[in-house]
């Protein structure tokens, strides 16, 4: 292999406070060379070989493009004939998933440009709210604030009731609250809240989005008016008024969410301005925050029964439908339970979804899902948090 420029260029160096012997021409040619002309030879060198390198790149990530594109269509093709078959009530098959684990680039890394490229415009990062925000937004435009529990214990006492007269069990709602909340979240807790900072809008005992409460306040509001108008008919004095206007508040919410189509792209769009950030300031309240909370894991009750299945959920199957959405949770929640350990996970995600999601990618078949859920409550059931929350029931 030839010597590098800038090594010869060491050499020379070298020479100059050592002897050394007469140099060959190819060298007296080089050493004459300005170090602007060396570096230049240099930069070539490392451009072609960068170039090189990425051609060698590209080739193997077009294969492996091909490759998962294929896998990626028949998983969504699979879907698509099971929703059929659900639909006309057939069974569902163990042939009926692709039963592949995804493919795995395991080419050559993407090689490192030594040229400064263009720099293009910054991408501008969508805000992400934070409490401080909802109470802002719900006072700018509702004129209202949550009234918020004196402790958390008191929050988890209104949420135990509600969940129990919805038809939650206490199994369900402290293993769904470990492990959503590590065992010992609040009701204000939010995802990944560092300083003044968070990762997204997830609040609560059950981590709703800001899409979420809109969604529920679209589909289960007429309800929540219904029972709160009950307590406030109750209610007296000061108090009496302070509910009325918070009544009169849920009933705006209502209307919003209820003046789109009923889709989650529609909701995501309220709930990604100040107005949507008011309404989820809701989940904070004392009164219609426990019904928000509850009613997050009750609609895929609900959801699993208007399918036909009468068995009680597990906890960890009610995660499922939590986590990925009542239809493609129930898909994992009634598969035969010798089939789950052959079914891999991928079958239930998008492409996107699964690759940044590794513990669907670690735990890559339902029974190992399932499973690792389970024993991630098992561990965080018996945190001070859960155990608060299993007394309140």
């Amino acid at each position: 292999m030839l010597d590098h420029p800038i090594r010869k260029l060491a050499l020379v160096l070298a020479c100059a406070v050592s002897w050394a012997p007469p140099l060959l021409a190819s060298e007296r040619d080089t050493a004459a060379l300005p170090r602007d002309a060396l570096a230049q030879a240099a930069s070539s060198e490392a451009v072609a070989d960068y170039r090189r390198k990425l051609a060698i790149y590209q080739e193997a990530r077009a294969a492996f493009e091909q490759e998962a594109g294929a896998y990626w269509k028949a998983i969504a093709d699979k879907r698509r004939i099971r929703n059929a078959k659900r639909r006309d009530r057939q069974p569902i098959a163990l042939d009926d998933y692709v039963l592949e684990q995804p493919p795995v680039y395991t080419g050559p890394k993407r090689p490192v440009n030594p040229e400064p490229e263009p720099v293009g415009e910054p991408r501008e990062r969508r805000y992400i709210p934070v409490v401080a925000d909802l109470l802002k937004a719900a006072q700018e435009h509702f004129q209202w604030s949550p009234q918020r529990p004196a402790s958390d214990g008191e929050f988890k006492r209104a949420y135990a009731r509600f969940a129990a007269a919805a038809g939650l069990t206490r199994e369900q709602a402290v293993r769904v609250y470990a492990f959503e909340t590590g065992g010992n979240g609040t009701h204000d807790s939010q995802s990944g809240f560092k300083g003044n900072r968070a990762i997204s809008t997830a609040i609560g005992y059950n981590q709703l989005l800001t899409t979420n409460t809109v969604e529920l306040l679209a589909e289960q509001g007429q309800l929540f008016i219904r029972l709160l108008g009950e307590r406030t008919a109750q209610a007296g004095g000061a108090s009496r008024a302070a509910m009325e206007h918070k009544l009169a508040v849920l009933k705006k919410m209502v209307a919003i969410a209820r003046s789109v189509p009923d889709h989650w792209s529609a909701h995501e769009k309220i709930g990604n301005t100040p107005q949507g950030w008011a309404m989820h300031a809701m989940v904070l309240d004392i009164d219609i925050g426990p019904m928000l909370q509850t009613h997050k894991l009750f609609t895929s009750v609900l959801f699993a029964r208007t399918k036909g299945y009468t068995k009680p959920l597990t906890a960890a199957e009610l995660e499922m439908m939590n986590l990925t959405g009542d239809g493609t949770g129930y898909d994992m929640v009634t598969m035969p339970l010798e089939m789950r350990d052959q079914v891999p996970t991928a079958n239930f995600f998008q492409r996107g979804g699964y690759e940044r999601n590794p513990v669907a990618v670690r735990h890559n078949t339902v029974a190992k899902l399932l499973a690792v859920t389970d024993a991630r409550m098992d561990s965080l059931s018996s945190l001070p948090g859960a155990k608060d929350l299993a007394a309140a029931f």
